[in-house]
């Protein structure tokens, strides 16, 4: 039993390859491209884990810096607060003689100085400007200015070192804004330096940016209701005090931002912004002066690829270009290959025709040889005059073979494939076929086929239509009816009368499917009474539609046989 080709899978293969040659390419290029975006992500994950530990690292190492600079600052104030508790006045040398004595130096690490305010009430406030104006030589004025009803005023009355910046904080009631105020009282019930909300200090004249204060409470020694005389204090540039923290610290490619308690725009002290946020952010909690405070790291600059993952994708793309190639040539070859079987297929199939043609036309042949005697017979009048006819139709017949194989590569009118065919036919003592029509050349596969149907119809007048009876006539006009189509009419007369239930044969077949067929158009074939007519349509195509055509299938042939 004969195996059915489609059931085998390298057919099968091959087919799928040639009916949708650009499936394969691409399917091999998204197949590649899709590893390669998956392994892109996942070492952009691995790298976005190691961005994060990174920034863990690096919240955990400023945050720790932070709180070391407040404790240093917060051990600072204590001290000053065990120092001013002792004393009956905190005079300016006794204030100055202290910050120097802490070896501070101009370096605070973030911080603007360290100061003192006085505890003031509200009555007392102008024999307080009066007092440290003499103590200090300057004058002094307390603002903003002070309601009588209130009982609390802590102005700033010393601030070392007494820079021109400094100086503009000299004399500010502290008391009198509610940010700074709430830290003040927060450090009166706990009695440890505790810092304050974000506000903006009055050494920053134009405020732009944020920063706090860190307070510790000083109280009169020996005091049973623990009075109250002022608080030590340092201010902070939020800016400033967030970018001491970086000489411990890399933030190339991170932003830092430092948040009052929680995570709002409303409570940022500082920030230290990179080109590019990211959105990859931790953050530290920490504690600046007994308030929690949350730093946050994010990473900047990430919008660009890592090396890994640009190899990767380098890679990836070399490879499924060269697969993709591959895959392409594969197609290519299969397409090929499957026009190459067609064509075998189709030479095949034309190879089987013209051996049936052949035998065909042999038989054929022969009965046009024999109708030839006798026509020559009938017609002659001696034996010399019989063998002179006789050699000339024989001549004739072989010359229509000729020429219909000759004119492969060229172009032949229709007035010289119907001449080879009737030539065995005609005589110049013998009218029985009458021929005429306009000069058309035919493509030479279309001049074959009506050579054909010619030959098919004369043989068939010859063995049993109008050129089998002397008197019989064939009549063959052909004619233009457009640019692109020409009509050739075969008529027969005088022949004997066609029988109603003739047998249909081979001839009748081969006009009206092969013959149809090949010129594109349908044959009008009619067995009249009267004889046969017969309505041929045949193109007329330019000799560019067939001769490119021919060339390329002779060099394709040529390449075969290589």
């Amino acid at each position: 039993m004969q195996q059915n080709t489609n059931d085998n899978p390298t057919s099968r293969t091959r087919t799928w390859l040639t009916e949708y040659p650009r499936a394969l390419p691409l399917a091999v290029f998204l197949l590649i491209a899709s590893i390669t975006i998956l392994s892109v992500v996942v070492i952009e994950r691995a790298e976005r884990e190691r961005e994060r530990d990174r920034l863990d690292d690096l919240a955990m190492e400023v945050g720790s810096t932070l709180e070391r600079r407040s404790y240093a600052i917060s051990a600072y104030l204590r001290s000053g607060a065990a120092l001013f508790s002792t004393l009956d006045e905190v005079s300016p040398s006794t204030f100055r003689r202290f910050v120097n004595e802490l070896e501070l130096g101009t370096d605070y690490r973030g911080s603007d100085g360290i100061g003192w305010a006085e505890f003031v009430q509200g009555s007392e406030v102008e024999a307080f400007e009066d007092r440290i104006a003499d103590a200090t030589g300057s004058a002094i004025t307390v603002f903003p200015e002070p309601e009588f009803a209130r009982q609390r005023v802590v102005p700033v009355t010393y601030l070392n070192p007494l820079t021109p910046r400094n100086a503009r904080a000299i004399g500010y009631d502290m008391y009198s804004e509610p940010t700074r105020a709430a830290a003040m009282e927060a450090a009166i019930l706990s009695g440890r330096p505790t810092a304050s909300g974000p506000v903006r200090l009055l050494q920053d004249s134009d405020g732009a940016e944020p920063g706090f204060l860190i307070y510790m409470p000083v109280f009169e020694r020996g005091s049973r209701n623990m009075r109250l005389r002022g608080f030590v204090y340092t201010p902070y540039n939020g800016a400033a005090f967030l970018q001491s923290a970086l000489d411990v610290a890399s933030t190339d490619d991170a932003a830092l931002r430092l948040y009052d308690g929680r995570v709002s725009p409303d409570t940022l002290v500082a920030q230290i912004e990179g080109d590019f946020p990211s959105g990859i952010a931790v953050n530290q909690e920490i504690n600046v002066g007994n308030r929690p405070m949350i730093l946050q790291a994010e990473i900047t600059n990430t919008y660009s690829l890592s090396t890994l993952s640009m190899l990767t994708a380098l890679f990836g793309l070399m490879v499924g270009g060269l697969l993709t190639l591959v895959a392409r040539l594969l197609t290519q070859q299969a397409t090929e290959d499957q026009a190459r079987l067609s064509f075998y297929e189709q030479q095949n199939s034309i190879r089987n025709s013209l051996t049936r043609e052949l035998n065909h036309r042999v038989k054929n042949t022969l009965a046009n040889v024999l109708s030839i005697i006798h026509l020559t017979r009938r017609r002659s009048d001696d034996l010399e005059s019989f063998a002179d006819g006789l050699d000339g139709r024989i001549r004739a017949l072989s010359a229509t073979h000729d020429l219909l194989t000759q004119s492969e590569w060229g172009t032949t009118p229709i007035g010289d494939v119907v001449a080879a065919e009737l030539a065995p036919y005609t005589g110049e003592q013998d009218r029985a076929v009458e021929t005429g029509g306009p000069e058309v050349e035919l493509a030479p596969n279309d001049a074959l086929s009506l050579g054909l149907a010619l030959h098919e119809l004369a043989t068939n007048a010859a063995k049993y239509g109008a050129l089998s009876l002397p008197g019989g006539k064939v009549d063959i006009n052909w004619e233009k009816v457009t640019p692109n189509l020409a009509r050739l009419r075969w008529t027969e007369s005088g022949g004997p009368r066609v029988p109603e239930d003739r047998v249909r044969g081979f001839g009748t077949d081969l006009i009206e499917k092969i013959v149809a067929h090949e010129l594109r158009h349908p044959v009008d074939l009619r067995f009249e009474a009267s004889g046969v007519t017969c309505n041929l349509l045949v193109p007329v195509r330019e000799r560019e539609d067939f001769v490119m055509r021919e060339k390329a299938r002779q060099r394709e042939l040529e390449s075969k046989t290589d």
